[in-house]
């Protein structure tokens, strides 16, 4: 079984099964954005973002963790277990030749995660990651691109849960990982040379992307975005289905 968010808020105790979030779009952000993908959106996370804009994936009633909605969501209108060949099902029937995995945090659920990617062996397949995890053999096997995006301090997560050395060193020697860092002030970027210096990250694999749920938000911290990537020789990314579709669920 895969535990997913689901496509839109349930209706608790109403019998009905909330839809999964499993749909077909341009994936908007990093090394890939603009190309057409499968999407499929895990829940849970280990991580807790303030800022994060899937919170209904892990923020469920009963979590004491941080938002800066001040929000939680009902689990059972917002997670939805199926069959891992139900999953692969669904993705098959979106026509896509690319998948990308996201959540929440994906490989929390290794196991059935490396059993849907074998269903789907003739999909290139990305993850996306906060990068504190690490896929078993099996399932690494199947992963054609890590999009990597450690959380700096202004997530409100303690370093010492967001950034660990073991994995950023790894990640940081795989070539298929691209690292993504999300930025929501010039001062960030300081905090995330250090750890490009640290674990050797090489630029051409960095991209620099603003934090923001609104097509205004990510075009004013771009503007004095663009002077750091270019100073830096970093890529920067936008988040094309904010600017397509707002900050909504199945985009």
């Amino acid at each position: 079984m895969l535990a997913l968010a689901t496509q839109a808020p349930g209706e608790p105790g109403s019998g009905a099964r909330a839809e999964p979030e499993i749909f077909a779009s341009v994936q908007g952000e990093g090394p890939s954005a603009g190309t057409p993908v499968a999407f499929v959106r895990l829940s849970r996370c280990n991580l807790a973002c303030v800022w994060c804009d899937t919170a209904y994936t892990w923020h469920f009633e009963g979590d004491q963790r941080p938002h800066r909605s001040g929000a939680t969501w009902d689990r059972r209108a917002n997670q939805v277990s199926l069959e891992v060949a139900e999953v692969a099902e669904r993705i098959r029937a979106l026509g896509q030749k690319r998948l990308v995995v996201t959540g929440g945090e994906p490989l929390l659920q290794a196991g059935p995660l490396a059993e849907l990617l074998e269903m789907l062996d003739d999909m290139t397949v990305e993850i996306e990651t906060n990068g504190t995890t690490r896929a078993p053999p099996r399932l690494d096997i199947r992963i054609d691109q890590y999009n990597v995006s450690p959380k700096l301090a202004h997530s409100g997560n303690p370093a010492a849960l967001a950034l660990l050395p073991e994995r950023l060193a790894a990640y940081a020697a795989d070539p298929r990982a691209w690292f993504k860092f999300v930025i929501a002030a010039p001062e960030d970027v300081a905090e995330m040379l250090a750890l490009q210096r640290a674990y050797a990250i090489p630029s051409a694999r960095i991209f620099l992307m603003p934090e923001g749920t609104d097509g205004a938000t990510l075009r004013a911290r771009e503007q004095w975005l663009v002077p750091l990537c270019l100073e830096h020789g970093f890529r920067l990314s936008d988040r094309l289905h904010i600017h397509l579709f707002g900050d909504t669920r199945g985009t």
